[in-house]
């Protein structure tokens, strides 16, 4: 045996690097998931649930900025009273957060 193929044969140091590999790139992820994929998604469910809860006396804001009262509210836009004689019609996915909800006048 000459001296170069002692070095041919000798086992590689470092051969789980694929697997250390694996084990980063699914920390990465989880990290990911729980710090920005999660949250998000509950904050979206919390804005869906306000959004179908919509009723007629609500005060809200759109995310324009706009502040008014609901007049009326379909499945997918609702109408608000922003000042004596003004309505807009929005669509619902557009309200940013509802300030006050008062109970329906009948």
């Amino acid at each position: 045996m000459t001296h170069a193929s002692i070095f041919l044969m000798a086992p590689r140091e470092g051969g789980n690097a694929t697997f250390v590999f694996l084990i980063q790139m699914a920390a990465i992820f989880a990290i990911f998931y729980f710090i920005l994929i999660r949250p998000q998604r509950r904050e979206a469910a919390k804005h869906q649930a306000m959004v179908e809860a919509l009723k007629k006396g609500d005060e809200v804001v759109t995310g324009g900025g706009i502040i008014g009262t609901v007049v009326h509210a379909e499945s997918d836009r609702v109408t608000i009273k922003t000042a004596e004689n003004t309505r807009l019609v929005v669509e619902k996915g557009r309200i940013a957060k509802v300030v006050s909800a008062k109970a329906e006048l009948t």
